[in-house]
């Protein structure tokens, strides 16, 4: 779950708090930080959390997708062959982590 802290910043990104283990009912605001009800605290990690959730396939692709050097490569080089390899690799990364 979506720490507290990141919860209450993606609210309030100015925000100065504290947390003690993690508790929703240990908070501790500071600085004058206006405190923000537990409600939207727990509305917001919900919130990042079906979020995160979505980008599964954009963190599954990131770890397969090949070099971008390799593209950059076939480009300086003017090899059309690395260039398709290149784009032929990313499409099947795609293809295997749809965009849900």
């Amino acid at each position: 779950m979506t720490n507290i802290i990141k919860a209450i910043l993606a609210i309030n990104p100015k925000a100065q708090v504290s947390v003690n283990e993690e508790d929703i009912n240990q908070i501790t605001w500071h600085n004058g930080t206006q405190p923000i009800s537990n409600d939207a605290i727990l509305a917001k990690q919900a919130e990042l959390k079906a979020e995160y959730q979505s980008n599964k396939y954009q963190r599954q692709r990131a770890k397969e997708y090949p070099d971008f050097k390799e593209y950059l490569d076939g480009i300086v080089k003017g090899d059309d062959a690395q260039i398709q390899k290149y784009i032929n690799d990313s499409l099947t990364v795609k293809a295997k982590y749809p965009k849900e």
